[in-house]
């Protein structure tokens, strides 16, 4: 084989190595945000309908100031069985190009190269342990105004956004801004 085509293989297999890296790091990242939504409901019944939701989502109520209508929930989202088992296989299909790449370059050694596939179900695990964590939910409900006699509630939530997706689906809020 060409002798320059081994060594820019080599280095796009690490590049993309290190993708396959940061990759696996951003599974198990933060994704906490907050935002503003708008309701037809009144105050109250929408804080009711905001308790049923989340305590039907395994979520606790942590604290309450009632005289300011916040709330906090709390509760524990589970790490996804589809999703530890999907890493592994990527890391495993990327470490064993790793490893090929690198046992043509030292063929020599080439065999000690390939058993870096072994390497690759502490992805699954990383995920397993770093996903599986407490989230909180916060809400602020403010009520307001508007021509005519008709008010509106707004709420400011502080979630993941997956969560924010499925409540303002769930219960029909629409963002504001």
């Amino acid at each position: 084989m060409n002798t320059a085509v081994l060594p820019s293989t080599f280095v796009l297999t690490l590049l993309l190595a290190v993708g396959l890296f940061f990759f696996i790091k951003a599974s198990v990242k933060d994704r906490t945000e907050q935002v503003k939504l708008s309701s037809e409901s009144p105050q109250e019944s929408l804080l009711t309908q905001l308790q049923q939701y989340f305590s039907q989502r395994a979520y606790r109520v942590a604290a309450i100031d009632a005289p300011n209508y916040k709330v906090t929930f709390e509760g524990f989202v589970r790490p996804s069985w589809f999703l530890a088992i999907f890493l592994t296989l990527l890391s495993a299909g990327g470490t064993l190009c790793l490893g090929l790449v690198l046992a043509m370059l030292v063929p020599q050694q080439g065999q000690i190269f390939l058993t870096l596939v072994l390497l690759s179900p502490l992805a699954g695990i990383f995920y397993w342990k770093k996903a599986g964590r407490s989230e909180q939910v916060s809400l602020k409900l403010e009520s307001v105004a508007e021509l005519g006699s008709q008010t509106r509630s707004l709420i400011t939530v502080r979630a993941h956004r997956d969560e924010l997706a499925a409540m303002q689906k769930a219960l029909d809020l629409k963002p504001i801004g």
